[in-house]
């Protein structure tokens, strides 16, 4: 994944187990984060302050979507909890995840685990990667964003 890449169109359910295509959002640019786990301290820093930076991120004209491995049914609970106005997909076989190459080996307590990488990837409204922000820390990462959508 590079930037100038066309991102291809992918299908993944939401928190209301609908099924989502990239493609409804064609023609706005869109933020793409993608975060370990549903109710964790960082995603739950990380998705407060999209949430946080929303309006501002909407009046740009961009659609925010966060991706994680849980199902629909905990991310409905997760967005529920924190009032996250934006959607949450479900890519419970890492699919997506896998075609961004977000999955990685982490160290964990001492213990080798394959999980998510905390990245964002800026979509253009073309669906052209202009932006890929890796290995984010959670706090001040929406701001971050919002910047780079303003350049």
């Amino acid at each position: 994944m590079q930037v100038g890449n066309t991102i291809e169109d992918f299908t993944l359910q939401n928190e209301n187990d609908e099924t989502v295509h990239l493609s409804d959002y064609s023609g706005k640019p869109v933020v793409l984060f993608f975060y370990p786990r549903a109710d964790t301290p960082g995603c739950t820093i990380e998705a407060c302050g999209f949430r946080d930076t929303f309006k501002k991120l909407q009046k740009a004209g961009v659609v925010v979507l966060g991706i994680s491995r849980d199902t629909p049914k905990a991310q409905k609970k997760f967005k529920e909890k924190y009032d996250l106005p934006y959607t949450l997909l479900a890519d419970v076989d890492e699919t997506v995840c896998n075609r961004f190459g977000v999955m990685k080996d982490k160290n964990m307590y001492g213990k080798k685990v394959r999980g998510i990488e905390r990245t964002t990837f800026l979509i253009g409204p073309d669906r052209k990667l202009t932006r890929i922000f890796a290995k984010v820390k959670p706090e001040g990462h929406a701001e971050e964003v919002l910047a780079a959508v303003k350049e």
